[in-house]
């Protein structure tokens, strides 16, 4: 029988976002203002476990996974996750998300390992609003580390901004200046609601149509997206070299496209990053002998995925914060 991810809404799901540890060492104020407190005392997934799970997985249909965290670097066997990940038959792109703590030390190996794509995030060119932000004084050692991740080879490098009012939206035409020679996709991402950040998020959310608007005016254009890319919007312009891409979690029918799939650092499968606690795989991941039986709990759990996140109607689900599950 050849089966698919697919659910009930006719939504083709080709991309998993796999947690490999939940621990951060940053204390960005929109995640983890008083820094990384443990929610469990389980170990992580191991590397067998995560090749089990991506081997399932792939079979199932899906074609990229991004490796996230909090911080995945801080795992000491991330280059050999990397390799496993990417020798996986079916899997035709693997990412990572970092901040960038010792990414100058580490592209290359990472690269030369198998990653395809990094996003890095920085939510201010400013060193002063970076380090007010993440609670981190090395703006100039996460550049760094951008600029290496040029030059060992990644085709793009995606740099992650979380927009927000007060903060960093003054940042915005130093971003787009910055990316008129360099082969780099800024990425704006609207501040989220999560359980623990009420207050916050009412202080400083801020939509992204403003930016979508003075993009279109100012001449950049719209791109199609791959079955397998995430939900951001990405805009071009024949005189930058980068790109810019908007994820607006709030704005009409952004669950219609919905194709990503997550799972926890301790084996949980989330089908959306809001709204419910998750289904165990664990215990289907310690023997390759369980594969058919993990692809189908994978498939049975699909079939209660939601049409929406709901977090218009204010619905915040059961998210405690981003890190929990890798975002």
């Amino acid at each position: 029988m050849n089966q698919h991810l697919v659910d009930n809404f006719d939504r083709k799901f080709e991309y998993l976002r796999l947690s490999i540890t939940d621990v951060c060492n940053f204390k960005c104020n929109y995640c983890l203002p008083d820094g990384y407190q443990s929610t469990h005392e389980k170990q992580f997934l191991n590397k067998q476990e995560i090749t089990n799970l991506v081997t399932a997985f792939a079979e199932l249909g899906a074609k990229k996974v991004r490796i996230t965290g909090g911080e995945p670097a801080l795992r000491k066997d991330f280059p050999q996750i990397i390799e496993a990940i990417a020798n996986t038959p079916g899997i035709e792109k693997v990412a990572t998300t970092t901040n960038g703590y010792n990414l100058s030390n580490n592209a290359q190996a990472w690269f030369d390992a198998g990653l395809d794509a990094i996003n890095v995030s920085v939510d201010s060119l400013d060193a002063k609003t970076f380090h007010l932000i993440t609670g981190k004084n090395i703006f100039q050692k996460v550049m760094q580390g951008v600029n290496d991740s040029v030059k060992a080879g990644f085709k793009q490098v995606k740099i992650n901004s979380v927009l927000m009012k007060g903060l960093n939206d003054i940042d915005i035409d130093l971003y787009i200046d910055w990316i008129k020679d360099q082969p780099i996709q800024l990425r704006f991402i609207e501040l989220m609601q999560t359980e623990d950040n009420s207050e916050f998020f009412d202080k400083h959310h801020l939509s992204g149509e403003w930016i979508k608007q003075y993009l279109l005016e100012n001449g950049w254009t719209k791109k199609q997206s791959l079955s397998h890319d995430g939900p951001a919007q990405i805009f071009c312009h024949p005189e930058y070299q980068g790109e810019i891409g908007l994820i607006m979690p709030y704005s009409k029918d952004f669950c219609k496209t919905c194709n990503r799939l997550r799972v926890s650092s301790v084996g949980r499968l989330h089908l959306c990053l809001f709204g419910e606690e998750g289904v165990d795989l664990r215990d289907l991941l310690s023997s390759p002998a369980d594969k058919e039986k993990l692809k189908q709990r994978i498939l049975d759990s699909l079939k209660s995925k939601k049409v929406s996140h709901y977090l218009a109607e204010g619905k915040l689900g059961g998210t405690p914060h981003l890190a929990s599950i890798g975002g």
